[in-house]
């Protein structure tokens, strides 16, 4: 199974995409509240050239509260990591972690239920990537 959910996307130029994905993650409730520019970071700490790869940090405030009311240690898999990154063919590929892979082993009903609204909403966003 794998941990990620993820569509490929080739009608957006990067920042077209990075900025359509930020607008589905507000209306589904997320929030960004990191950036991480890969290929900046990478060329700043080690000198390599490297694609375009932003992680962002999704955090929508009442799943967070939820999960973490159900699980006090849940905030090591918190925020919702979404990645945007190009391709080697030169397209592109959106990916969210899906926190029902993470919640399966654990034994908290609560959690599992959570996780399953929070997929479908993930699911969402890169579902409107048209």
């Amino acid at each position: 199974m794998d941990f990620f959910l993820a569509r490929k996307v080739s009608h957006f130029t990067f920042d077209e995409l990075t900025e359509k994905v930020k607008q589905e993650l507000k209306k589904e409730g997320f929030g960004v509240i990191t950036e991480i520019d890969i290929q900046k970071t990478l060329k700043e700490k080690i000198n390599v050239d490297f694609r375009k790869y932003l992680i962002l940090g999704a955090c929508n405030p009442h799943f967070a509260y939820r999960a973490l009311l159900a699980e006090d240690k849940i905030g090591v898999l918190l925020p919702c990591n979404v990645v945007i990154q190009e391709t080697t063919n030169g397209g592109m590929e959106v990916m969210a972690f899906d926190p029902s892979t993470f919640m399966m082993d654990m034994d908290n009903n609560e959690l599992a239920d959570l996780s399953s609204e929070v997929r479908k909403k993930l699911q969402g966003v890169l579902e409107s990537l048209d």
